[in-house]
């Protein structure tokens, strides 16, 4: 498919604009990330090709501007899209078990959008005040138009919300693997500081970090389907459940006393921004700060992306 065959992309009437692009988004990257990598072609590649344990923070916030910018970067969203495709061309090879993986393999590709399609389903329903299954259905048809930018088979892509609910149901129950790729997204104990706090001293670092730590592992164990908890071996009891739903009603009422345009990540603000007159149609693409580059000698590799 060419870019002119592409569909439309997402503009701001949609409701994947309202929330995919959401700081809020921020609490399920642990769980989008530990979904991913149990997947077992995905895990493998990132076993093999990433080097995210080495910078986690840094990789986390450069990859979330071309994500993003595929759902909100309007007339340039399909550039975007196959630049994203294109990063993972030379992802392939053979895991421990001799199963041949590449990360262009449309059922492989499809998972990894899945979970960004279910994180938005995820943040809107059990941490911005519910959805409708109305809503959920209108959700599920904008994300089978963004997927369709990346100009991949859309064979894997179920034709419908119910359909998409039973695939989401058996990938979890069935297909996914407790593997090293997904145990290393979760484990965050010795996390480095974020790029952004690289002034904070180190020692006291060290002393806020489980206040960081415990509660993002506890919201990403909350948020799992039920045989992705049991098959990494975490309980949730019912106690955890309703301390899960009222933090989660008293942060969305003081998430919605911010202004529109803090509510959202930078690549989404200037799509909003783009769409409202404020930010011209021309304008370049907002991309990541120089803090979140790879390092200097990876910055040619085509699997990154540098902006």
């Amino acid at each position: 498919m060419s870019e002119r065959e592409a569909p439309a992309p997402l503009g701001p009437s949609s409701l994947t604009w309202r929330y995919f692009g959401d700081w809020r988004g921020m609490a399920l990257a642990l769980w989008a990330g530990s979904l991913q990598n149990m997947h077992p072609g995905l895990g493998a590649g990132v076993e093999e090709h990433s080097g995210f344990l080495d910078e986690r923070w840094e990789r986390l916030h450069r990859s979330l501007y071309p994500i993003y910018g595929v759902v909100y970067d309007g007339p340039n969203a399909v550039r975007t899209a196959r630049a994203v495709r294109g990063y993972h061309d030379l992802v392939k090879g053979v895991d421990r078990q001799g199963r041949p993986y590449h990360a262009l393999d449309p059922d492989t590709f499809y998972w990894a959008h899945a979970t960004f399609f279910m994180s938005t389903v995820v943040l809107a329903d059990r941490l911005a005040g519910g959805l409708t299954v109305p809503q959920k259905r209108q959700l599920y048809g904008e994300q089978v138009q963004w997927y369709a930018l990346y100009g991949m088979s859309m064979r894997p892509v179920p034709p419908d919300w119910e359909a998409f609910e039973r695939y989401w149901d058996h990938m979890c129950a069935e297909v996914l693997e407790d593997n090293r790729a997904a145990r290393a997204v979760l484990d965050i104990g010795r996390i480095g500081r974020p790029p952004a706090l690289s002034w904070l001293p180190e020692p006291l670092w060290a002393l806020l970090r489980p206040l960081v730590v415990r509660p993002f592992v506890w919201l990403t164990v909350g948020l799992y389907p039920p045989a992705v908890r049991e098959r990494l071996g975490h309980g949730w009891t019912p106690a955890d459940e309703r301390r899960l739903r009222l933090l989660a009603r008293l942060a969305d009422a003081g998430w919605r006393l911010l202004p529109h345009d803090r509510r959202f990540h930078p690549r989404a603000r200037a799509g909003w921004q783009r769409a409202a007159g404020r930010r011209p149609d021309d304008s370049p693409p907002v991309e990541t700060p120089a803090r979140n580059l790879p390092p200097v000698g990876e910055r040619d590799d085509p699997r990154h992306y540098t902006g």
